[in-house]
């Protein structure tokens, strides 16, 4: 493990976001900012910021040369879930759970 970043209390479901983690995992690290350029989802964004951090403390501890950086692990865990209640008819109320998650990425050097 060269380097690891965790994003903490991200509103969005984990399950949206480990959608859009399946897609970058393995990957370079350069090929997997250009993957995450071209995705419509909205948890993009939040990938994107946790994967720069890891990169950011690749580079901090010596590891300057990004072509043999890759993303070895990849993952989103549930965070706490907010209750709230929504209006509904007769006077009668619905919870709505509002899902947080914890967004973890681990790089790795490949050896060429």
């Amino acid at each position: 493990m060269i380097s690891k970043a965790i994003s903490k209390y991200v509103r969005r479901t984990p399950r949206k976001v480990n959608h859009v983690l399946s897609t970058i995992r393995g990957k370079n690290v350069d090929y997997a900012f250009m993957l995450l350029k071209t995705l419509k989802q909205a948890s993009k964004d939040d990938v994107s910021k946790t994967l720069k951090s890891a990169v950011s403390n690749a580079f901090e501890k010596g590891f300057t040369d990004s072509q043999r950086i890759f993303i070895s692990q990849a993952y989103s865990t549930e965070g706490p879930i907010l209750k709230r209640f929504k209006p509904r008819a007769m006077g009668r109320a619905t919870r709505r759970l509002k899902r947080l998650s914890h967004i973890t990425i681990i790089l790795e050097e490949k050896i060429v």
